[in-house]
């Protein structure tokens, strides 16, 4: 068993409740700590035998492009797409990060984490 993590994936999206964040848009990072067992990669020096960041990356980007009010729900579809498409995950969490949200006070950063496994 070993852990991946895949961190600071910086993205345009057009998520939240007030609808000129659909319009405007904003900044976002995404976290991802992936649990799988690589022994096999690790042996061999195989990219098939592990999860390939490249695709972790494609998956993020895919779910961050669908429009959620909430980013709750955006980290759900990046873990719940991450489980499905890459069998090899056993448990993966998943931290969303919104930059500068639209709130009366000065707050740099507000986030979430969503946790899934098989």
């Amino acid at each position: 068993m070993g852990i991946i993590n895949v961190t600071g994936i910086k993205l345009y999206a057009y998520h939240g409740c007030l609808e000129e964040e659909a319009i405007i848009g904003g900044q976002y990072v995404v976290d991802v700590k992936i649990e799988t067992d690589f022994l096999r990669a690790q042996v061999e020096d195989d990219l098939t035998q592990t999860v390939d960041y490249v695709t972790v990356y494609n998956i993020v980007k895919a779910q961050m492009a669908i429009r959620s009010k909430l980013i709750e729900h955006a980290a759900a579809l990046i873990a719940g797409g991450l489980i499905k498409q890459i069998p090899a995950i056993q448990h993966v969490e998943v931290k969303v990060t919104k930059i500068n949200p639209p709130m009366n006070g000065d707050v740099k950063e507000v986030s979430v984490t969503v946790m899934a496994g098989t």
